[in-house]
């Protein structure tokens, strides 16, 4: 890959394995991984009353025999007004985890199709003179770099997470949290 500086001038070559830039771009693990991530934001907070949360229905409502209407043991029954919910959806986590192998191969399918379009850029330093959004959106100017962005630093670095925050299509991770 080539190593450009912040002014986007030739500063190099940078050697790195061929499966993950020049690998196939497998979108069935892009997709995978995506709805992997979406499942887990899930708040998966949606909840119903059985017959064991409402509350009332502990006398029976008439007597078994002799009133000529139907046999009923609670007022609670999901078959009356005010009673419970049979089979209603209740609190759970949505998240599932993809295998290890997957999640590598999709990122590696993530790097590969930015490769193929041209969107990859290495830049051999990458530093703001003071920690303002004016200057993180000169910075990607001159980079060349319209619309959003995925900035990855090999250490965290505040200044430059500070300057981008503001930034609504633009994100700064360090090179561990890649996904």
């Amino acid at each position: 890959l080539p190593v450009v500086s912040q002014a986007r001038d030739a500063r190099g070559d940078m050697q790195v394995p061929a499966a993950v830039v020049a690998g196939p771009v497998r979108e069935h693990l892009l997709h995978e991984a995506v709805r992997s991530q979406l499942a887990s934001r899930r708040s998966g907070t949606a909840s119903t009353k059985t017959r064991a949360f409402v509350s009332g229905g502990g006398k029976k409502p008439w007597r078994q025999k002799g009133t000529g209407r139907a046999r009923a043991g609670s007022s609670r029954s999901p078959l009356w007004a005010g009673g419970a919910v049979v089979f209603g959806p209740q609190p759970r986590d949505y998240g599932y985890r993809m295998p290890k192998s997957a999640r590598r191969a999709a990122l590696q399918s993530a790097l590969a199709a930015r490769h193929a379009d041209g969107r990859l850029i290495v830049v051999d330093e990458l530093k703001l003179g003071e920690a303002k959004t004016k200057r993180m959106v000169e910075c990607l100017h001159g980079l060349g770099i319209e619309g959003s962005a995925l900035i990855v630093l090999g250490e965290l670095d505040v200044s430059l997470t500070r300057a981008s925050r503001n930034l609504p299509h633009v994100k700064v991770l360090p090179a561990g949290g890649l996904n």
